[in-house]
């Protein structure tokens, strides 16, 4: 295999040349640069990331850490960020974490991994991480972007959508179809992001009159297994109620799954609404409503925003992101008679 040492020997130059011309960092004259491009394609030659970082200061490597390698939302952000990144010449690295220690720990642990394989910046998508953990990086803590989270301390790192509102819509979705007798499926209580979607939809159905102290909250963490348990234990109940809010799409799929082995008409006999909008949702049976978070625009806002930190780029860096229903078949007024 060429190295180096073999292009500046044989185009006559010396290897910090060589080097300077590989880099394009420095002034070196265009005959011998070109001498130096020539050789370059005869040998056929890759200069390894390490010597490009050395020459540059720069691995253009943007690391990325997320919980766990499971579920819709994490997979879409990845297939997200990934071709950004190589549009721009640059590549991703991924560290996560599988629930085996505090989640806390996980997220510290995963950023140092990835900031000790010399990452130019990060991305982290992590429940559980706080303001200090990103400062007490020192100087790298200014090359880290948080998605999905709010962080008061380091409010322009962050960038999310607005939960809040987001179950504020889907709350007005049911209510528009006249529902009042509705279940919730919850994500994990230590969710910054499900709290805020379950607050806003309590909150618009409290403005409406409705007594929230009596609305069924079945507890999930977010899985299609979640989903598929919270419909046998509404099944067990002596009526359904009309309508059930689920706080991410996974649940939801795997609620419509269970309904269907166990003869459950939807929506006839009772509305299935999710939240996210995921990809499968148009392929669920029926096809699911989902209130529709615009994760793709949110993740791009802030890797470009990362990027334009990181190598002085002038991308585009969005602030505000609209939350929309889409609606398909899952929705519809309730039933004139219940299943009992």
């Amino acid at each position: 295999m060429a190295t180096i040492k073999d292009v500046a020997r044989l185009a006559g130059v010396g290897v910090g040349t060589a080097s300077r011309v590989i880099s394009g960092n420095g002034s070196v004259a265009p005959a011998t640069a070109e001498r130096v491009r020539q050789v370059i394609a005869e040998l056929n030659f890759r200069p390894s990331q390490t010597a490009r970082s050395l020459g540059t200061g720069r691995s253009r490597l943007i690391g990325v850490y997320i919980p766990f390698l499971r579920g819709s939302f994490y997979m879409q952000i990845l297939r997200t960020i990934d071709p950004a990144l190589r549009a721009q010449g640059l590549h991703m690295v991924v560290a996560f974490g599988e629930g085996r220690a505090d989640e806390r720990v996980e997220a510290h642990d995963g950023m140092r991994f990835l900031l000790d394989r010399d990452c130019d910046g990060l991305v982290v998508l992590s429940n559980a991480i706080q303001a200090a953990d990103i400062q007490a990086m020192g100087p790298a803590a200014r090359q880290v972007v948080v998605l999905n989270r709010q962080l008061a301390r380091i409010k322009a790192q962050c960038f999310s959508a607005d939960h809040l509102q987001g179950g504020v819509q889907a709350a007005r979705a049911l209510l528009q179809h006249r529902h009042r007798d509705i279940a919730i499926v919850s994500g994990p209580a230590t969710s910054p992001d499900n709290v805020a979607r379950l607050a806003g939809f309590m909150g618009e159905l409290a403005l409406h009159g409705r007594d929230t102290s009596g609305i069924l909250t079945l507890p999930g963490d977010f899985s299609n297994q979640a989903g598929w348990d919270a419909a046998a234990a509404l099944l067990q109940l002596k009526r359904l109620p009309t309508a059930v809010f689920c706080a991410n799409d996974d649940m939801a799929i795997g609620l419509l799954a269970h309904f269907q082995e166990r003869g459950v008409s939807v929506p006839r006999e009772v509305s299935v609404l999710g939240y996210d909008d995921s990809p499968s949702a148009a392929f669920a049976a029926p096809r699911l409503t989902s209130v529709n978070i615009p994760s793709r625009e949110v993740t791009l806002a802030g890797l470009n925003w990362l990027l334009n930190r990181c190598y002085d780029m002038a991308l585009p860096v969005a602030r505000e992101f609209e939350i929309t229903v889409s609606w398909r078949a899952s929705v519809a007024a309730p039933p004139p008679r219940r299943r009992r």
